[in-house]
């Protein structure tokens, strides 16, 4: 299934691994048989990258190195230098989405993303390390970046800062879960109706969507970092 609808073809339907149960009670969990197949893809390309290293890249490590590098500039560009110690988090986050979203365009697989849980653990991960960077940061004043920039405003802006902070994890999971969802939906119905003739142009057209959203994830939790770096007005 992707997305609640059937999928022609799926992998887990054929090893019965759609479903488990625990406690008596049936539970889906094809979304973590994919994760686990999309983090062996990127354990294996990683093992090749790190097994041929050479001074003069070429393929796989060209292609990594660029990707990487490319990610470490915008960290550094939204963050400043500080933002280097956050390139591993940051970094493996998209790589880790794209992988996730990209995987529901292979005939067989489904993207994990497409399942809200997978989005709620990264969007949970992402909002209690930034207040834990900016208490580890700031200590006890920590609490000035919820005040205001005044003390007359503290009864207004405490309020609205905690719930504009709760609903950051909210936020990413609901914009990664109904992009990634809804193009599922759309790819399986073009594949239904007209397989040839709108399934393919199509890809193209996700497969940078796909990516785009990994982007917006990781370019977000960059912000969210980069405002737990920063003083407080107040």
């Amino acid at each position: 299934m992707a997305g609640g609808l059937p999928h022609p073809i799926l992998l887990s339907s054929a090893l019965r691994v759609d479903e488990m149960t625990i406690m008596g009670q049936s539970v889906e969990v094809k979304h973590v048989f994919y994760t686990w197949c999309g983090m062996a893809l990127l354990f294996v390309f990683a093992w090749l990258v790190r097994r041929r290293i050479t001074l003069i890249p070429g393929g796989a490590q060209n292609f990594a190195e660029v990707l990487i590098g490319g990610l470490e500039d915008k960290v550094i560009e939204t963050i400043g230098e500080e933002g280097k110690r956050f390139v591993p988090l940051l970094a493996g986050l998209f790589v880790y989405i794209a992988t996730m979203n990209l995987m529901g365009l292979i005939p067989g697989f489904d993207a994990p993303t497409a399942n809200i849980n997978t989005n709620v653990g990264m969007a949970i991960t992402v909002f209690l390390y930034y207040q834990y960077i900016g208490i580890a940061r700031w200590r006890g004043h920590y609490i000035h970046h919820f005040l205001g920039p005044s003390k007359f405003l503290i009864p207004l802006m405490l309020p609205i800062e905690i719930v504009s902070h709760l609903t950051r994890p909210v936020s990413l999971t609901l914009r990664l879960f109904g992009n990634i969802r809804g193009e599922e939906v759309v790819l399986i119905l073009c594949f239904v109706m007209a397989p040839m003739i709108s399934t393919l142009p199509i890809y193209a057209l996700f497969l940078m969507m796909k990516c785009l959203q990994a982007y917006i994830f990781f370019i977000l939790a960059a912000y969210y970092l980069k405002g737990a770096l920063e003083p407080a007005d107040h």
